[in-house]
Formats: C-alpha cells, sequence, structure tokens
C-alpha cells in the first residue's frame, strides 16, 4: 500500500520561496509519476505540476517560471520548490502518485494514491 506525506508548507509574504516534499512510502517509488495538485477554498483542486520516472517535468502554465519540481529516488521523495510565490498560490497542495504514466498529468483520476495535503499560504 502507497502512502503520501507531504511537508514543508507555511505561511510566506509575496515574493518568498518555499520547498515542498512528499514522502512516498510504499514499494516502487521510481517508477511512479509524482504529481502537484493544489486546491484553493471554494475552487476545484488544480494541476500545478508533475515529475516523470525519467525526471521530466510538466508545470502549469502559471508556474512554469517560478517552480521546479525534482525527485530522489533513492529517498522515496518528490520535492517541489516554489519561488516568487504570489497571493494567488495560495491553497492547499497535494501531492499524488501514478502508477506507470497515463500522459494525463493534469487529471486528478489519473492518479491511484494521494496525500493529506499541506497548506501554503502567501500574503501580499
Amino acid at each position: 500500500q502507497v502512502q503520501l506525506v507531504e511537508s514543508g508548507g507555511g505561511t510566506v509574504q509575496a515574493g518568498a520561496s518555499l520547498r515542498l516534499s512528499c514522502a512516498f512510502s510504499g514499494y516502487g517509488f521510481s517508477t511512479y509519476v509524482m504529481g502537484w495538485f493544489r486546491q484553493a477554498p471554494g475552487k476545484e483542486r488544480e494541476f500545478v505540476g508533475a515529475i516523470t520516472s525519467g525526471g521530466s517535468t510538466a508545470f502549469t502554465d502559471s508556474v512554469k517560471d517560478r517552480f521546479t519540481g525534482s525527485r530522489d529516488n533513492y529517498n522515496d521523495l518528490a520535492v517541489l520548490q516554489m519561488n516568487s510565490l504570489k497571493p494567488e498560490d495560495t491553497g492547499r497542495y497535494y501531492c499524488a502518485a501514478m502508477p506507470y504514466d497515463r500522459r494525463t498529468y493534469h487529471d486528478p483520476s489519473s492518479y491511484d494514491y494521494w496525500g493529506q495535503g499541506t497548506q501554503v499560504t502567501v500574503s501580499s
């Protein structure tokens, strides 16, 4: 059974950086596509970015010049580095795991496992 635990959220001012981590427990982390989603109050969950098993990344347009993704296959960890944060980045951030590359990174239904999320609040 796969479990995901996010950490690293917090409250920061606009322009600051945060580094979110997603700890994966279970078998076969290196083969999973890891995705990041966020949900603001009253809004639907939206795709932020994803990293494939080979380390390729894809990000939504609103963050692609500010966020980067990485993975540590030795420690079963996925990382989302968020720079130049804006108030509109506020939300609960979730990591998700896709057991094989379905190529539909933006679709939440493509992911089999989800963490509980970590809150990110960016003040102006």
